[in-house]
């Protein structure tokens, strides 16, 4: 399989890249330092029309695929983690369910500004004490029979792009029956912002994305109509590992571009900072650790895209998504530590972008599925499981 990109994938990834360098990064250091969520920035990818990558063109979108969102990903990711995790939430989590599990009204509702990114989507998965045990939601959801409508109760925490000014809804799994044997039915419901009892608290103080918003949200007695149940009653938790099947591509590719950005700076570095009468860059030492590091991002690239095209071509992908995602989160913190140690005492200073890298690179292993779960799926999927 060829994962050389053709030609419309490479104008894209020179676009963005370029975005990224000029637009970017003069201006995330500040925000980042800041605690401040971009808009400006986040407003220029949905002109460029990021956020509509893999969508139809009816629904507001440019008709590309998962294969472009991972290239834009990437891209953005080599120069900064917050805007690229903003754009993949929004696209994999935000927009995607509506898109692949949405009735074509709520389509119509909802694409046309997600696509071109006058509004953010958010998803209301992860739960206080569920972590990694998604389906150990809850949250609950029951029809009022009166009005028709959900009323839903629960918190939701960890959720991304849930809490800026541009947040137009959040699909919240919560549960809204049993089943036979006594096991929770939980669905997937579309919660519009600013709904009467839903609350959203204010932003995480993180380690990383600083950038990026992050928040727990609060639901006390929240009712929207019964026909914002999104996709079947009973099959959301379906539905939803689906969707973390693809987000593990996208943040596979966003954790590609972290390594990569971690030895783009690494070479810069050694070829400007001179020690003993030389360029470090010139020490054996120095050589081959940056070596190992391109090595890392370029098979962790190779992971992604096969993954990615895997996904297009309608083929099983759920073992390579997983493997592709342990890999590149792996190697992402590793390259990051590794980065840091070749800028010395100068990559402990939050102005040199590896700083950042540093602190973005953790959640990697830990987000959309952490490495232990990656690790579950991969042995899963060959058998050795139950």
């Amino acid at each position: 399989m060829d994962h050389r990109l053709s030609p419309e994938l490479e104008e894209l990834r020179r676009t963005v890249e370029e975005f990224a360098h000029d637009v970017v990064a003069p201006k995330i250091g500040e925000f980042y330092e800041h605690h401040e969520f971009p808009y400006e920035i986040v407003r220029e990818m949905g002109r460029m029309g990021l956020f509509g990558l893999p969508f139809p063109e009816e629904y507001g979108g440019m008709g590309g695929d998962y294969l472009a969102l991972g290239v834009a990903l990437e891209e953005l990711a080599r120069v900064d983690s917050s805007v690229a995790i903003t754009l993949e939430a929004g696209v994999s989590l935000g927009a995607m369910p509506i898109f692949l599990y949405g009735t074509e009204a709520q389509r119509q509702e909802w694409l046309p500004r997600l696509c071109t990114g006058e509004i953010l989507g958010a998803f209301g998965l992860t739960e206080p004490d569920g972590g990694s045990d998604a389906g150990a939601t809850r949250t609950t959801a029951r029809i009022d029979p009166a009005t028709d409508e959900w009323v839903i109760n629960g918190t939701k925490c960890f959720i991304t792009n849930s809490g800026t000014d541009i947040t137009g809804l959040v699909t919240v799994t919560a549960v809204t029956g049993r089943k036979p044997d006594g096991g929770p039915r939980i669905s997937s419901i579309i919660v519009p912002s600013g709904t009467p009892g839903f609350s959203v608290a204010a932003p995480y103080s993180k380690v990383g994305w600083n950038a990026s918003d992050t928040r727990e949200l609060s639901f006390s007695d929240v009712r929207v109509p019964a026909a914002n149940l999104l996709g079947e009653e009973g099959r959301g938790y379906a539905q939803f590992l689906r969707i973390l099947d693809e987000g593990r591509i996208a943040i596979a590719a966003l954790a590609t571009g972290l390594a990569q950005g971690c030895v783009d700076e690494s070479v810069k570095y050694a070829k400007e900072r001179h020690a003993f009468g030389r360029p470090i860059g010139a020490n054996q030492a120095i050589q081959f650790k940056i070596a190992d590091m391109e090595m890392k991002a370029h098979t962790a690239r190779l992971a992604w895209r096969d993954a990615a095209s895997r996904l297009v071509a309608g083929e099983p992908f759920k073992k390579e998504a997983a493997l592709a995602k342990l890999y590149s989160s792996t190697i992402a913190v590793d390259n990051a530590r590794d980065a840091t140690q070749i800028h010395g005492g100068y990559g402990f200073m939050n102005e040199y972008p590896v700083a950042r890298m540093w602190r973005d690179s953790k959640i990697l292993e830990i987000g959309e599925g952490t490495s232990e779960v990656q690790r579950m799926l991969i042995a899963r999927e060959l058998g050795l499981a139950g």
